[in-house]
């Protein structure tokens, strides 16, 4: 209950900054209605890694270049995939490299909200400052 009352928190006061996994992110673009799910992150920042997209296209055959791909592309931020970030992934906090650097992405963004559907990333709760959950 308290880290639903921070979340709210966030979101009363400022723009949130939200970070989609791959999976919240593929959702966002390719599973589920783009619109309801877009339209509900309004007024807030939009982070992914660029893990996600590689992901995506491997995972669906994109064929690039690719239009639609692009403009999707558009709608949200993009952290840099930098040498740091690989390093510290390689340490932790997770036995998962995907899923550490997608984590460390999130705390360089300084985001607020980390979205997944992990069970293993919910049970951490959190990761530094930013908040993990599944949902708003």
């Amino acid at each position: 209950m308290k880290e639903k009352k921070y979340i709210e928190s966030i979101f009363s006061t400022n723009m949130a900054k939200i970070f989609l996994d791959t999976n919240y992110f593929i959702d966002a673009i390719h599973r589920k209605p783009e619109i309801e799910i877009l339209e509900f992150y309004v007024n807030n920042s939009i982070y992914i890694s660029p893990l996600s997209i590689h992901i995506y296209c491997y995972v669906f055959k994109i064929k690039i270049p690719n239009d639609k791909l692009i403009v999707q592309k558009a709608k949200f931020q993009i952290v840099e995939f930098t040498e740091d970030i690989a390093d510290r992934a390689l340490q932790g906090p997770t036995n998962d490299y995907e899923d550490n650097v997608q984590l460390h992405s999130a705390a360089d963004a300084e985001c607020d909200l980390f979205l997944t559907e992990d069970k293993a990333l919910l049970a951490m709760k959190f990761f530094g400052k930013v908040t993990i959950d599944q949902k708003i």
